[in-house]
């Protein structure tokens, strides 16, 4: 079984960075495809961001060039860096991952394990 624990969220202002951090145990961390997903109130859940044990990563259109994803493989946690936060960033903003899986375009929304998730708050 997978765990994840994620923290960092907060509120901030428009333009303002946040990074949240997301802490893995219970599977190689090498073996696992691992990701950021979010839900704003009313809306579907997105894929932001996904890192591969290969270190593939690839990002949601709405994100692309101002979140980076990455992990610390000995701290066994993955991060998401948020640069340029606005408005429609606000969302619970959850880790995920699968196991012996690969990057493949876009991040998906439907993962295996999932995090408690973390709420992200952006104000104007």
């Amino acid at each position: 079984q997978v765990s994840l624990t994620e923290s960092g969220g907060g509120s901030v202002q428009a333009g303002r960075s946040l990074r949240l951090s997301c802490t893995v145990s219970g599977y190689p961390f090498k073996n696992l495809c691992l990701a950021w997903v979010r839900q704003a109130p009313g809306k579907e859940r997105e894929g932001v961001a996904a890192i591969d044990g290969t270190g593939r990563s690839s990002y949601a259109e709405s994100v692309e060039g101002r979140f980076t994803i990455s992990t610390d493989n000995a701290e066994n946690t993955v991060y998401l860096l948020m640069n340029n936060l606005g408005p429609d960033d606000s969302a619970i903003y959850y880790c995920a991952a699968d196991r012996e899986t690969e990057v493949v375009g876009r991040p998906k929304s439907s993962w295996r394990f999932w995090g408690q998730g973390t709420q992200v708050t952006v104000s104007a």
